[in-house]
């Protein structure tokens, strides 16, 4: 329903209880709040309770820190090539401390996201606790 057809503009759309005439603008916004909702909500879903295992929390940062260690293992054997190899020499002198660096950083990154996990697990359980009491006192 376009605003330039006068038709729409005679005949707005019945509101939910039919008592009433809304124009069709207004019926959108009411209509698209719950998905809105919906969309604009993060990852953590609000919405339910259910408890996740260990895994399925920490298997990013434990991913992250394991593709870390391996990057830094690859630069250190490249690094130590550096000093045995003749041949290419400023090619593994280049690479290695450049992928030494890159997996110390995601290694690190890993282990400094673990604890704010953490520190937002208990964040939530305290949410969770103050909701119920609020829920308790005020619902009576």
């Amino acid at each position: 329903v376009s605003s330039s057809d006068p038709a729409a503009m005679e005949n707005p759309l019945p509101s939910p209880n039919g008592s009433e005439k809304s124009p069709p603008s207004k019926e959108l916004l009411t209509s698209n709040t719950a998905s809105t909702l919906c969309i604009s909500s993060r990852s953590e879903s609000v919405w339910t309770n259910a408890s996740r295992s260990k895994w399925d929390i920490y298997h990013k940062p434990i991913i992250v820190m394991s593709v870390g260690a391996a990057v830094f293992l690859f630069g250190t054997v490249i690094t130590t090539l550096s000093c045995f190899e003749l041949e290419n020499k400023a090619v593994y002198k280049m690479c290695g401390p450049a992928f030494l660096s890159m997996g110390l950083m995601l290694l690190v990154c890993g282990l400094v996201w673990i604890p704010i996990i953490r520190k937002k697990q208990k964040q939530r359980q305290k949410s969770q606790f103050l909701q119920s009491l609020k829920s308790f006192f005020f619902n009576r």
